[in-house]
């Protein structure tokens, strides 16, 4: 496996526990960390005229882990099956 692929996993793993934490300790609500992640969101897509299609959901990808980790209220944060959901929610992923 790409080294560059298991540097992205650990980071996002180690984001969505910080949005958990934050969640925890009140500082965000889980509607707030959301809501910057869908700006986040936005912010991917205005790119999309000057990049490809497949570039642009590179951009999008770890946006939507997080996104997809918050909904997972406390449970364990498995990268292999957040990442999944994120593939199978691709087509339909609200900005």
């Amino acid at each position: 496996m790409n080294t560059a692929n298991l540097q992205m996993e650990g980071t996002l793993l180690a984001l969505a526990a910080i949005c958990e934490a934050l969640k925890a300790k009140g500082l965000l609500t889980g509607d707030e960390i959301t809501a910057a992640l869908k700006s986040a969101e936005k912010g991917a897509s205005t790119r999309g005229s000057c990049m490809s299609g497949a570039n642009v959901e590179a951009i999008r990808f770890p946006i939507r882990f997080l996104r997809l980790a918050m909904e997972r209220d406390g449970q364990s944060l498995d990268y292999a099956a957040i990442a999944a959901g994120v593939g199978r929610t691709r087509e339909r992923a609200p900005l």
